[in-house]
């Protein structure tokens, strides 16, 4: 039985942990908690001597004396998430009585010394972590990324179809949060992979890994999309998908996902081009706003305003290219901005391309055109590629299949939810 030996500092302390390769991932932080003299609840973060978070895991790569890793309690767990009043209030009086000295020393010396700026602003990093820890989570502190699923299905029955403004607020505020601090290298593979786990990762988490699809794919260079711009437009998307069982945001994300995994997996962007590949992360993160939850059978029947809108032809896909560009015709939301005027038309064309092919009831004809120039398949062939790009939105959109039962299955059941919610 294989026992690793894992060497770090904590503190100014040198400290060395044993564990067997097969101890659980819980086992293991215990024994880093030791090391730590932590509370059972406290949050630790473990760097490399790059510099960088790596998960406490069993997988966790061994080391020398020489290369020691780095140990921290960031945060303590206070009262289920939440920051202990009298602890606020005492943080508060140290910032009052800090503002007060400040004013006497400026009214005595006319100037603030620099060691009062220091100390305002190691009390409001300290005040940050306290009312921030729920947001260290999604770095992987506390998923375990390597197995099974939580099984929980976010959606809840009782709800709208619509959140109220206070929780939009607080998914955008804790997305606004975690912009500021960087993805683990292990969470950045694991999001190329088809057996992620949506269940582990809440609405705000989900913006910040698309948010660094954007950055890994360089379209933020490539196509000078500002950061600003890029939050507002995650955020708008977030706030157009609306709290259904299945067509939610949690399945725009997969879907996005699985399109991630197979841009990075087929090496998409030296075959296709820049456009190309912004053109497939687009339409699979659009490609079903505000989607009502009833599917296009039900519009056509019911004889909804979408059915008489687009004359019965694929209301809801339509509808999802046009929210798509309502949202861009917004300059603080729009990611496209910087690029070429002939550049957005070719975008356009090819977002509503893919969008519009996701009707399933263009399933056939779409996949018997894709099979008749598979075998004279051209990638210089743009009518080749324009076939190819809305064949691959198509593959993430029902790629709930490929991926292992114990994330399927909850989106089954979501499914079902979702057409029963139809008689």
């Amino acid at each position: 039985m294989a026992t690793k030996i894992i060497y770090l500092t904590v503190g100014n302390k040198q400290e060395q942990v044993e564990f067997r390769s097969t101890d659980s991932i819980d086992e293991v932080r215990d024994t880093f908690r030791a090391a730590a003299e932590a509370g059972p609840h406290d949050v630790l973060k473990l760097y490399n001597n790059r510099g960088s978070i790596v998960n406490i895991s069993p997988k966790l790569p061994d080391n020398t004396p020489d290369s020691k890793y780095r140990l921290e309690v960031v945060a303590t767990y206070i009262d289920d998430l939440t920051v202990d009043k009298s602890r606020q209030e005492d943080i508060r009086n140290i910032e009052r009585r800090l503002e007060d000295l400040e004013k006497l020393i400026l009214v005595d010396a006319g100037t603030i010394p620099h060691e009062v700026h220091d100390m305002k602003l190691k009390i409001q990093s300290f005040n940050d972590k306290l009312e921030g820890i729920e947001h260290l989570s999604w770095l992987g502190l506390f998923k375990d990324i390597s197995s099974g699923t939580s099984l929980q299905p976010f959606w809840n029955k009782k709800a709208t179809a619509k959140q109220d403004e206070a929780s939009y607020q607080h998914v955008y505020d804790r997305f606004m949060k975690m912009s500021k601090v960087d993805i683990t290298e292990e969470v950045k593979e694991y999001l190329c992979k088809p057996t992620f786990d949506n269940w582990q990762w809440d609405d705000a988490e989900m913006l910040m890994l698309l948010r660094q699809m954007f950055i890994d794919l360089k379209f933020t260079t490539k196509f000078n999309i500002e950061m600003d711009i890029l939050h507002n437009w995650l955020f708008e998307v977030y706030h157009h998908y609306n709290a259904i069982p299945f067509h939610n945001f949690k399945h725009c994300f997969m879907v996005t996902q699985m399109m991630y995994g197979l841009i990075q997996i087929m090496d998409l962007p030296k075959k296709l081009s820049d456009l190309e590949v912004l053109i497939l992360l687009t339409s699979s993160i659009c490609h079903d706003l505000d989607h009502p939850g009833y599917n296009n059978a039900y519009q056509v029947n019911a004889h909804t305003e979408l059915a008489l809108r687009y004359n019965d032809t694929s209301p809801l896909e339509n509808h999802h290219c046009a929210v798509t560009f309502e949202i861009l015709e917004n300059s603080s939301a729009n990611i496209f901005k910087n690029v070429p005027p002939e550049g957005n038309k070719k975008i356009r064309e090819g977002i509503i391309r893919c969008i519009l092919g996701t009707d399933m009831a263009k399933h056939c004809e779409i996949l018997s055109s894709f099979k008749k120039i598979l075998p004279d398949f051209d990638l210089q062939s743009k009518d080749h590629i324009d076939m190819l790009l809305v064949i691959l939105v198509k593959v993430a959109d029902i790629s709930n299949e490929a991926r292992p039962m114990e994330v399927s299955e909850p989106w089954l059941n979501c499914l079902l939810e979702e057409f029963f919610n139809q008689v």
